[in-house]
């Protein structure tokens, strides 16, 4: 895709017309394609997937947690595609064979060095203004987890070996 592409007004369609093996988001229209993940970034993403799964599964929760690739469809037009790290979903209406529509209860985002800066600012706007009601961002470089509670408008820090909790269970 060359740049003249990348920027004009995009829709869902065109992320499900992408070449095999190529990923891509889409937020109000613009495409951001996504470099796969490396190592670290899948161990960090398989690690917190397998806790929450096992926490809500041992608790008998009514939340399920989804690993990407998950798409997210936060808003009810065909402007916006995420794939979060991680999805909790409590409201089961929510989950359809493509995935989420509307906002999930929590999201993690690992991050990696080409996301960084969506992770940190248009991720976290984007999360938080669709509902989202916990947004955590694992970041390896910094080794720190930062948690943004948006129902008690909080964020804290915290480092890989803390034991972090989530306010939405």
């Amino acid at each position: 895709m060359d740049a003249a592409e990348l920027l004009r007004e995009h829709t869902i369609q065109d992320i499900y017309s992408l070449p095999d093996g190529r990923r891509a988001e889409l937020i109000d229209g613009r495409l951001y394609m996504m470099a796969a993940p490396d190592m670290l970034h899948q161990r960090i993403s398989a690690y917190l997937h397998n806790e929450i799964y096992n926490f809500i599964r041992k608790k008998n929760g009514r939340c399920e947690a989804f690993a990407a690739p998950f798409a997210v469809f936060l808003d009810a037009d065909d402007r916006t595609y995420l794939e979060p790290d991680i999805s909790v979903i409590c409201d089961r209406n929510k989950i359809t064979q493509k995935g989420c529509n509307g906002a999930p209860d929590w999201v993690i985002e690992a991050v990696s060095p080409s996301s960084r800066s969506m992770d940190y600012s248009k991720k976290l706007f984007l999360y938080r203004t669709a509902g989202v009601l916990e947004y955590w961002i694992a970041d390896s470089d910094k080794n720190r987890i930062l948690v943004y509670d948006f129902v008690h408008d909080t964020a804290n820090e915290h480092t890989f070996s803390d034991k972090v909790k989530s306010g939405i269970f």
